[in-house]
């Protein structure tokens, strides 16, 4: 067993978050256990000392020490459960492993092993990318930091790297999930001719910040434009989670979590909804299935829900998509069918909700 005086100095360098006599005293702790042939203990307090936070966080926010990294994220408590989200099978299956090999990190340590923590996620927008972040961070009880790139991203040569230097040291301070949504922003392909010098000195260092980052701080970055990432942006993830649109299926689990909240019936089934609104995100979806509620509160009795549902499924079919967004092959056209021609401006007139 160690020292009195060693235990006490160790007790001491972790209140205060004094990194430097933590580390000698761990150190000298290891020497003398391997000393007595303690090789095992001796091997499991170098690992623990290697991937166990030892910055004594609230200190040194409360100091103002780490205040300038604050500034380039938002800090929020999740509150969205893995449970409340509708995935396909592979993304729920990885991101249970993740949630289950942070848990259990200290069974992976005791091995020699660390427990996977930088996670891509890839698809189009609305389609639960930043919900599995939170529900990753909900579910490790960690604070979720997402990181804001109006603060971050700098006018001036040198500056963006300086201000990511400083995020990455309040990331590291204390156990937490990174959020870098729309990931594209800062990890561009280096390889592209249209962009600076600079901007290929920040995915450089981003990708260096990405490699020091301890396990117990779950990195996580979500785009809907993959093809835009830097080729050695993929190779620092261990998990790469595809976020597909949802299709009719799907879509239908959604509508039917909608209306088995609902006080009266509708007389329509979350299937046939569901095709009406077309090939749609889960956001989209949530977001029709909201308004229907609000209308109905608001007509206080004067429209039954099944009215408002007709009437909000008419207004539908006249929204306005960006081109091809609204294509699918649920509806295909019938060979040598006419056809309206694609509107040239922003959008078109969708025509999906018409069946």
């Amino acid at each position: 067993m160690a020292r009195s005086d060693l235990l006490i100095s160790l007790v001491r360098a972790g209140a205060a978050g004094d990194r430097s006599l933590l580390t000698s005293t761990v150190e000298a702790i290891v020497a003398e256990e391997k000393s007595r042939s303690h090789n095992v203990l001796a091997d499991r307090l170098q690992r623990a000392l290697q991937s166990v936070p030892v910055t004594n966080s609230a200190e040194l926010r409360r100091t103002g020490s780490l205040a300038g990294g604050r500034d380039f994220v938002i800090v929020s408590e999740a509150r969205v459960e893995l449970s409340d989200l509708i995935l396909p099978l592979p993304a729920r299956r990885l991101t249970e492993q993740l949630i289950q090999e942070q848990l259990r990190a200290d069974l992976l340590r005791t091995q020699g092993m660390q427990p996977r923590h930088r996670i891509l996620l890839s698809g189009p927008p609305g389609n639960g990318k930043t919900s599995i972040a939170e529900a990753i961070a909900n579910a490790a009880s960690l604070p979720l930091l997402t990181v804001r790139y109006d603060a971050l991203v700098g006018a001036y040569l040198g500056e963006t790297n300086a201000r990511m230097a400083k995020l990455f040291e309040y990331a590291r301070a204390t156990p937490c999930v990174l959020f870098f949504d729309e990931f594209d922003a800062v990890g561009k392909e280096r390889g592209d001719v249209h962009e600076t010098g600079e901007i290929k000195r920040v995915v450089s260092f981003l990708l260096m910040q990405l490699d020091q980052l301890p396990s117990y701080v779950i990195a996580m970055a979500a785009t809907n434009h993959a093809e835009l990432l830097d080729r050695a942006v993929w190779r620092r993830f261990q998990l790469r989670i595809d976020m597909p649109a949802p299709d009719a299926a799907a879509r239908a689990v959604l509508v039917s979590r909608f209306m088995d909240a609902w006080p009266e019936p509708v007389n329509l089934s979350p299937e046939t909804v569901a095709k009406r609104l077309g090939p749609v995100s889960y956001a989209e979806v949530a977001e029709f299935c909201q308004n229907v509620r609000r209308r109905h509160i608001l007509a206080q009795g004067c429209e039954s829900l099944k009215q408002a549902l007709g009437d909000e499924l008419s207004l539908w079919a006249t929204r306005v998509v960006p081109e091809g967004h609204g294509e699918t092959d649920e509806t295909p056209t019938a060979p040598g069918s006419s056809r309206a021609p694609r509107a040239r401006s922003k959008g078109r007139i969708s025509k999906t909700a018409h069946d």
